[in-house]
């Protein structure tokens, strides 16, 4: 069980061992059985954008939401519009999020004539569930300039009819540099409005620390001066389009946070949307559904001049660069990048990150470990997808191998799993059961040897991405000196049967100590109630009052995934992120395994080991860093879990 102070861990240990740093005003926490976790820390979404998710009509399919056809669209949207008059008439926008051809029983999207049904005097615009394409009304397009005689613009398309107009559906660049407009009326106030809420919405399921993954100057403002005003309950972790203002990285990146957000890196994106047929692929799509000509192939949304000169300037500078890459020719394209970088610039600890990587074949992830490349993969797919891309994208064969966890550990290599919200909810849950189960909606198992087990799909919520942030001294496990953040669920994951892992909930989330977000039962009381949080801890409420920490050398490093440490731990000052070419150390981890009463832990050093693969020419990332944070048993957590 954990004691902490001043946001921080000040010890793990059974109840005897925590008995020591009991005072008069501890406050005591009886779980009852539950859970609890380290707080989740994402691999890959866009917090900002899901604030838009969260305040705009929800035009997501089951279980996420109720529209199923076209019709049931436009009412959803008409109803929207109908309960929020007043914001549609201030920013003169009707907008809606999630909606998917896949799952409309008319398997296509939704044009300009079905959009006008909506309303023919204020403009509608609605985004596709990727979030690479979209959709508008008559109005809108003509707000936008979008006529028969616009151009596409490069890496992007403008889907027309016969008649050579626009047919309101807007792919890639179309739709990135034709909605911008639409949102003109929004001003500062919203925008801070969509940041409050999206961080508020990751809270709710888990996450103690949020990405905006792809950030414009705009987007970059909002979450600056959302920091300034204190609204974000949560870290977020900004990485701004390297492809428009590369100053305006280099002017603001940092190691630390400051109400909350910090500037962590740069975001690449180079293709689009595998389920939405625009991602990029090295051959055909198997049966794409709508009107593409045969052999195609998709398209990239940078040139590979592009790729090229953003990774190097990333790597010259000391960048971390987030790369979106969805098929396999876009991959091709980052591994040929990240290689001529690393021949100009020398081996070193960047951490380049792979986001996506939905088709990747098994020899470009052999070139992912030997370039040291953490792929962010997203097995959330499988479930929302999965059907759809053994049936269309990709074919059943190559359908097995999307989001490919299983040969990623085949390789000793380590991965964070993502939601890429609003892409989908931010439902850490649902993460987590796709990630072990792959069961797509129809009840198929997509690719049963890709399955990862439960422990693994924890660390890949937890300590891995916090490694890919150059944050796991400080996060992703709990341990003494690490942060404060936890969250508790409604059971042990390790402990349920694999089916039902979509079904735990998120009682309470801790960040720092305090509690930020607790969850209601169905009446309305708290669902932690009985347990020491209900009532007695409020959001915002301290967990308990401080003690003095012990002294330290530095950051703690390992830790475990469950509410214990392992006895003998000591940590090398570590965890330390460097910019612009100086040394960066990852934590060195010895510990006594096999004590009586705990888990047998990771022995040896970190560093040493890890020095010891590079001179033996063995370049992956993942073997020390995966022994150093193993979990020896799935009941480690009933054995010794708690919190004070």
């Amino acid at each position: 069980m954990p004691t902490a102070k001043d946001g921080r861990i000040l010890a793990v240990g059974s109840a005897a061992d925590i008995a020591a740093h009991r005072g008069a005003e501890t406050r005591m926490v009886d779980l009852g059985g539950r859970a609890l976790l380290p707080g989740f820390v994402d691999s890959h979404g866009h917090v900002m954008l899901g604030g838009l998710q969260a305040l705009s009509a929800n035009l997501l399919a089951p279980p996420d939401g109720d529209v199923t056809d076209i019709a049931g669209l436009v009412a959803e949207l008409s109803d929207w519009a109908a309960e929020n008059a007043e914001a549609v008439a201030r920013i003169d926008l009707i907008v809606g999020f999630g909606y998917d051809q896949s799952q409309l029983a008319e398997q296509r999207h939704p044009t300009r004539e079905d959009l006008d049904r909506v309303s023919a005097e204020v403009p509608v615009l609605i985004i596709h569930q990727s979030g690479h394409l979209a959709a508008m009304n008559s109005l809108a397009l003509e707000r936008a300039g979008l006529t028969a005689d616009t151009p596409d613009p490069a890496g992007g398309v403008i889907r027309r009819g016969p008649d050579g107009n626009p047919t309101g559906v807007l792919e890639e660049n179309a739709f990135f540099h034709g909605a911008g407009g639409l949102f003109a009326n929004l001003g500062p106030e919203a925008m801070l409005a969509f940041a409050e809420a999206g961080s508020k919405l990751w809270a709710s399921f888990g996450y103690t620390t949020a990405q905006e993954g792809r950030a414009t100057p705009d987007l970059l403002a909002a979450a600056q001066a959302a920091g300034a005003q204190g609204l974000f309950p949560i870290d977020v972790a900004v990485y701004p389009d390297v492809l428009i203002d590369r100053q305006a990285i280099l002017d603001t990146v940092s190691d630390s946070y400051e109400g909350h957000v910090r500037v962590a890196g740069a975001k690449l994106t180079i293709d689009g949307s595998p389920q939405g047929f625009t991602a990029l692929r090295d051959r055909p799509y198997y049966d794409p559904v709508g009107d593409y000509p045969p052999g195609y192939k998709g398209y990239a949304a940078a040139e590979m001049e592009q790729v090229a000169d953003a990774v190097d300037w990333a790597f010259a500078n000391g960048i971390q660069i987030l790369t979106h890459a969805n098929g396999e020719g876009a991959s091709d394209m980052l591994l040929a990048a990240v290689k001529a970088a690393e021949e100009t610039h020398g081996m070193a600890d960047r951490r380049p990150v792979l986001i996506h990587g939905q088709f990747l074949r098994e020899d470009q992830v052999d070139a992912l470990h030997d370039l040291r490349i953490f792929p962010s993969l997203f097995p959330m797919h499988t479930f929302y997808w999965g059907d759809w891309h053994r049936d269309h994208t990709v074919g059943p064969a190559n359908g097995d191998n999307i989001s490919p966890t299983g040969w990623v550990r085949q390789r000793g290599m380590i991965f964070g799993t993502h939601h890429d919200a609003p892409v989908a909810l931010p439902d850490s849950m649902r993460v987590l059961s796709a990630t072990v189960t792959r069961r797509t909606r129809s009840g198929d198992i997509l690719g049963p040897d890709q399955r990862v087990d439960v422990p693994t799909a924890l660390k890949a919520m937890t300590i891995w991405p916090a490694w890919q942030h150059f944050e796991d001294g400080a996060k992703g496990s709990i341990a003494p000196g690490k942060l404060a953040d936890m969250v508790v669920l409604s059971a042990d994951p390790a402990a349920v049967a694999p089916e039902q892992l979509a079904s735990l909930r998120v009682l309470a989330t801790i960040k720092e100590g305090a509690v930020i977000y607790e969850a209601e039962d169905i009446d309305g009381d708290a669902a932690t109630a009985g347990t020491g949080f209900g009532g007695a801890f409020p959001p915002g409420a301290p967990l308990a009052p401080g003690y003095e920490l012990p002294e330290a050398d530095g950051d703690a490093g390992g830790g475990k995934l469950f509410g214990h440490a392992e006895a003998g731990a000591q940590v090398e000052p570590g965890a330390q992120r460097q910019m612009a070419g100086q040394d960066r150390r990852l934590p060195a981890v010895a510990a006594e395994a096999g004590q009586p009463g705990r888990c047998p832990g990771p022995a040896g050093n970190l560093s040493e080991r890890l020095a010891e693969q590079r001179e033996s020419g063995i370049h992956g990332f993942g073997t020390g860093l995966d022994r150093a944070d193993q979990i020896a048993g799935n009941d480690c957590a009933a054995r010794h879990g708690g919190v004070t």
